[in-house]
């Protein structure tokens, strides 16, 4: 019902900026939430922010302040600006989407995109 496909991630220095994206395709009428997660090596899963479509954020701790989710649900693309990056922030950053409206069917989902790879040098 949905395809999520990542950009944007890339080696950088701790201190500097990515924007990462993740647009959504297929024949689905809208999209509820939707997340980035991160995973480091050897680390599990994180949950880093959500965004729901009516607006309401959600940020891990680790992160408020440096990062900021935005979607453009036009373009059924949403974006998560990485200010102030550390390496500890290095990982691979996977969006999700929950709640699709396809067909006049929800689907709770969630629905994974493959991951960027975010590496902040020291």
């Amino acid at each position: 019902q949905v395809r999520l496909v990542e950009s944007g991630g890339g080696l950088v220095q701790a201190g500097e900026s990515l924007r990462l994206s993740c647009v959504a395709s297929g024949s689905f009428s809208s999209i509820q939430d939707m997340a980035w997660h991160r995973q480091a090596p050897g680390k599990q899963r994180e949950l880093v922010a959500t965004l729901t479509r009516r607006g309401t954020e959600w940020y891990v701790d680790t992160v408020k302040g440096r990062f900021t989710f935005s979607r453009d649900n036009a373009k059924n693309t949403i974006f998560l600006q990485m200010n102030n990056l550390k390496p500890e922030d290095t990982a691979v950053y996977s969006c999700a989407a929950e709640g699709i409206l396809y067909h006049g069917s929800l689907y709770r989902g969630p629905y994974w995109g493959p991951g960027t790879q975010v590496t902040v040098s020291s």
